[in-house]
């Protein structure tokens, strides 16, 4: 199979993945705190990595691993705790549509350090797809008064962690392997997160609550698929092909999620809609070739 046919397969399937991964946070909150459901998604994704991986982490050199710790502390340790702490005030399918913004902030961070060009037609398309966040954040403010939209920048700081992750592997670690750029990245994770969990007490707690019983095979399928499985055929992505294309599987997650949150009962506005339509028109100006 060519490149360009690869890299579509991946992007499909992980925008399934990571489209489903929305609701198994909102499901995995109603047993865990956000500080839990992060901590957990890092660990149990971190023990299949190292299972799988551990040896892979011989082909890293030494000058391999200050970049391994920006690009996993960006990717790998803080979004799992941000994702969880803005599902306890934004719903799944909003949060997933302003994750959205991943593919601006990729090309933003892309001009700023890593000598990308931009075109008129590209900044064009970043402010539109940063207007369609500010729509769709008020938009939320206005309809929703009892969920705190401040919580979006939660969303919006992990886009921008992304965003360094995604240009960094292109940049400084494109010769290492999908797996061993993603076994390293969550073994930084791993301790930070670690640590996290014994202070909240999840360990202690998890026999006598049913509610984490039930909930930890969300988390686990959040973990497994959602966050080891998922980065391994990012990263992978990231390879075949460009930095922004990458990033641009955040077109179809939102389709994903949505679709989980409205079986689930969630609604969304018009407007919201509307935002969220601005965003992806945003990126998607940003990512179209001249013909």
């Amino acid at each position: 199979m060519k490149n360009i046919d690869q890299k579509w397969v991946y992007l499909i399937v992980l925008s399934m993945i990571w489209g489903s991964s929305f609701i198994l946070i909102k499901k995995s909150l109603l047993g865990f705190t956000p500080m839990q459901v992060g901590g957990l998604r890092i660990l149990f994704a971190s023990l299949l990595l190292f299972l799988i991986g551990f040896k892979s982490l011989k082909t890293l050199e030494k000058a391999d691993w200050k970049w391994v710790v920006v690009a996993g502390l960006c990717s790998s340790f803080f979004p799992p705790f941000f994702f969880a702490l803005a599902q306890t005030e934004i719903s799944s399918g909003i949060t997933s549509i302003l994750n959205s913004v991943a593919p601006l902030f990729t090309t933003l961070v892309g001009i700023a350090l890593f000598g990308l060009a931009l075109k008129v037609r590209q900044i064009l398309g970043v402010f539109i797809g940063l207007l369609g966040t500010v729509v769709l954040i008020a938009a939320g403010m206005d309809n929703n008064v009892n969920q705190n939209y401040w919580y979006s920048f939660f969303i919006i700081f992990s886009a921008l962690g992304y965003a360094f992750n995604i240009n960094i592997i292109k940049k400084h670690l494109s010769h290492l392997s999908p797996l061993a750029v993603t076994t390293a990245s969550f073994g930084v994770a791993f301790f930070p997160a670690l640590i996290l969990l014994i202070y909240s007490g999840v360990f202690s707690h998890f026999v006598d609550s049913a509610a984490m019983q039930q909930a930890v095979w969300y988390l686990l399928a959040l973990a497994l698929l959602g966050t080891a499985l998922a980065n391994i055929l990012f990263n992978k992505l990231i390879k075949l092909s460009s930095p922004v294309f990458a990033a641009s599987v955040t077109y179809l997650i939102p389709l994903v999620a949505v679709l989980w949150g409205f079986l689930d009962g969630e609604r969304i506005s018009m407007v919201q809609l509307l935002g969220g339509l601005i965003i992806l028109f945003g990126v998607w100006l940003v990512n179209r070739k001249k013909q």
